[in-house]
């Protein structure tokens, strides 16, 4: 699986990246990848694929997030859901290493405490499926001005953005590789 952090420009997020090929357009990666990079978020009803968040008519915004997309040709959506879950749960793990403080997930959401107590929360994730590929995108707050929801940044959770990116994408990567290995080690019974 390749990856790459992108530490260029910020790129805005809006929803319309999350499509097959848009990681080879963007960073001429073709195949199994996934990127991440730094950007604001805002996602209207009309670009989101999360029907739930539709219905309650709840749009995605924030100033400043680390995003992750990753794609996979294999059009199997339930396999992206645990694939989603995967990224979820390496980036909790790290999270916790890196800041000494217990991380809640919530399904493919993660949360922390705020400064007054109440959790605040940290990512916004989706899997969805094309009619080439699978496709995932994780973002995690790093400014958190103005979101509609109580949320929590990597700013104030004193995390180095870059050095949680790099280290989410190799962690990430080498569990989906280790994940192909062991399915490849085992006789048939």
């Amino acid at each position: 699986m390749q990856t790459h952090l992108f530490t260029g420009h910020p790129i805005p997020y809006d929803g319309r990246q999350l499509s097959p090929h848009w990681l080879y357009r963007q960073f001429d990666l073709l195949g199994n990848a996934i990127a991440a990079f730094t950007g604001p978020c805002r996602v209207d009803l009309s670009e989101m694929v999360d029907l739930v968040d539709v219905k309650a008519a709840a749009p995605i915004y924030s100033p400043l997030m680390l995003h992750c997309i990753a794609e996979f040709f294999q059009t199997d959506l339930e396999l992206a859901v645990y694939r989603q879950r995967l990224l979820i749960v390496t980036a909790k793990e790290l999270l916790e290493e890196m800041t000494g403080q217990q991380v809640q997930r919530r399904g493919d959401d993660l949360y922390l405490p705020r400064r007054d107590g109440t959790p605040g929360k940290l990512s916004v994730s989706i899997a969805t499926v094309s009619p080439t590929s699978t496709l995932i995108h994780t973002g995690f707050n790093i400014e958190t001005e103005g979101t509609p929801v109580p949320t929590i940044g990597l700013t104030e959770l004193g995390v180095d953005i870059p050095a949680f990116a790099a280290e989410l994408l190799h962690r990430y990567a080498a569990e989906v590789q280790d994940i192909w290995l062991a399915r490849c080690k085992v006789r048939a019974v």
